[in-house]
């Protein structure tokens, strides 16, 4: 069981696939779940990695095996873990956002592709250290294959590096 430490805020409330990269969202914290000094040196870091919750991805649509990645017949048949869809199991989502404001029980960025009322289970800082080297990313070939229309990861990309 988790106790969610915060909400999204946005102006994102319904169905909404693709093009989160120029969404500003806001995280205003829960009371009592944090310390003040908890988003103390927040402000130094150009991005963060936000843990949220699905929580309005049914549970009956949850997939526990395999499915065509956007219900795409021409992408090939993979297991739920070898994508990024929202029907995962335990509904979890992590999205690497770029920091605008860090506020004393906010926390202002863009790029989090969650929902307004999204329940934020954790938030750490991007390092450099941690991220892969673009180098060696390995991707199937249909992964790149969705019109430019997916989250906008070569925003995202392009924000990180």
């Amino acid at each position: 069981m988790l106790t969610p430490i915060g909400r999204v805020r946005s102006n994102v409330t319904g169905q909404k696939e693709d093009y989160w990269g120029n969404i500003v969202s806001v995280i205003e914290f829960e009371k009592g779940q944090l310390d003040p000094e908890a988003l103390q040196g927040l402000e130094d870091f150009s991005h963060v990695e936000v843990l949220f919750h699905l929580s309005d991805v049914p549970e009956s649509s949850i997939e526990r095996g395999g499915r065509h990645p956007r219900n795409n017949p021409n992408s090939p048949n993979v297991g739920i873990l070898a994508q990024r869809a929202k029907a995962r199991p335990n509904r979890i989502a992590a999205t690497i956002c770029q920091v605008i404001a860090v506020g004393q029980t906010s926390l202002t960025v863009r790029g989090l592709d969650a929902f307004d009322g999204s329940p934020v289970l954790d938030i750490k800082p991007v390092l450099s250290e941690f991220l892969p080297d673009k180098a060696h990313i390995r991707q199937p070939q249909w992964s790149h294959e969705n019109d430019g229309t997916l989250f906008s990861q070569r925003y995202l990309y392009q924000m990180i590096c």
